[in-house]
This record gives C-alpha cells, structure tokens and sequence, in this order.
C-alpha cells in the first residue's frame, strides 16, 4: 500500500530536537509521544522559546528530529531523502504563519494556484480548485486583487487558501490569525477550522490565545521540551 492509499496518520514516538549553541547542547523537544488519527484537530500551546515552532518544522518534515520515530501516512521520515521529504511536503502538507508571506508582484488567485501546479496538476485544474477555495475563503470578489490591495484579514485568507489549494491531508496553523485584531481573527479562525473540517484533515493549531486553543476538542501543552495534554 502505497502512502497515497493508507489512512494518513501522524505518530512520533520518543521525538528530541536538540540544538548546539556556545559549545554546549540545548534540547527543546525532550522524547515527544504524539499521535494524530485523520479529521483530529488539536491545538499547542506553551511559552515563547517553549519549541511550538520546532514540533511544527518537525510534523512538517522542513527540519529532521536529533532522535525518535516520525511517520506521516505511514511513511517513516528518517528513510527519506530530502528530495522525497519535499515531495511529500508538496502532496501532503499544507501551512500558515502568522505572517501571509504572498508574493506581492501576484493576484490572489496566481498566489493560490501555486502550490497545487507544484503538487502536480495542471494550470487549468489548478485554477479551478484556487477559484472553489478562494470561494470558502469568501474572496470570489476578490480574486483578482494583488496582496498590496487587501486588508490584513483578506490577505490571511488568500494564504489558508494557499495552503489548502492542493487538498493536504495535515494542516500546520502557526498563531494563524495572530497579526489580526481580535474580530477579524475569530472570523479567519472559523473558516479555516471549517474548511479543515470539510476535507478531513489533520490540523495542528499553535496559539497563545486560550480562546482559539480551546476551539478544538483535543489541546495539548507544551512545557519543558515535554507534550502532554489539558483536560
């Protein structure tokens, strides 16, 4: 069974990342157990320099853990060349920043259409799955527009809708609507949870902000290198 056919699964067992700076060794992941079944959405929480970021570089094979088991779809990470890392990045995983990071010379639309001409498909099809999920997004009026003629919360839909263009099976949301002020980021939060929802995707939420962590059924803390779940 091919990745593309199993159920695609998250699971990391006795996951470290550790850094060198100074002459000494820093570990900012100490033994993570994590497992994510397909359609759970879970959020992470924990301090600034906690290592959010670095589980999501992690889940989202842009960085190799220092030591454990990571399989995504079944597919053990460390088996994998870099060439193969981002070929399953391209089919598998989709990604938001608190920052859009659109490129600003392209309209909305040319932006979306990106990473599914990447993933493989044809400019055509590209475009029209751009235009369907800039419609979720509610940008059809939109669409035409370059990144420098959109407001803070438009220019955040455009990059979820990057981000699901290319129908990922794991969605990594790092403080997604963390640039927003807080209306306007507790609507991009709804959509992009519902879009998530819709698909069956695997979403993994980092956020300060207990309101949106506690928008998912299942949150998760991360404190001292360690994961462990909130009740």
């Amino acid at each position: 069974m091919s990745d593309a056919d199993a159920a695609f699964e998250v699971v990391a067992e006795g996951l470290w990342r550790s850094f060198s700076k100074g002459g000494r060794t820093i570990d900012v992941l100490r033994g993570i157990d994590l497992r994510l079944d397909p359609g759970e959405q879970v959020s992470v929480m924990g301090r600034s320099g906690a290592g959010k970021s670095t589980l999501l570089h992690l889940l989202g094979a842009l960085d190799r853990p220092s030591a454990g088991s990571l399989r995504l779809g079944g597919r053990e990470l460390s088996s994998l060349g870099d060439r193969e890392l981002s070929a399953l990045r391209c089919r598998h995983v989709g990604m938001v920043f608190q920052f859009h990071h659109l490129l600003p010379e392209f309209t909305a639309v040319e932006n979306v259409i990106m990473p599914a001409v990447v993933a493989g498909e044809t400019f055509e099809d590209a475009r029209e799955r751009a235009l369907r999920v800039l419609g979720e997004m509610e940008l059809d009026h939109r669409i035409d527009h370059r990144p420098g003629e959109l407001s803070g919360g438009e220019q955040q839909r455009v990059a979820i809708a990057r981000a699901l263009v290319h129908r990922p099976q794991l969605v990594l949301a790092d403080e997604p609507t963390g640039n927003l002020d807080q209306r306007t980021g507790a609507a991009v939060h709804e959509l992009l949870l519902d879009a998530i929802a819709s698909r069956g995707a695997i979403l993994v939420l980092v956020t300060h902000d207990p309101d949106l962590a506690s928008s998912v059924e299942r949150k998760l803390e991360l404190r001292e290198g360690v994961l462990e779940e909130l009740t």
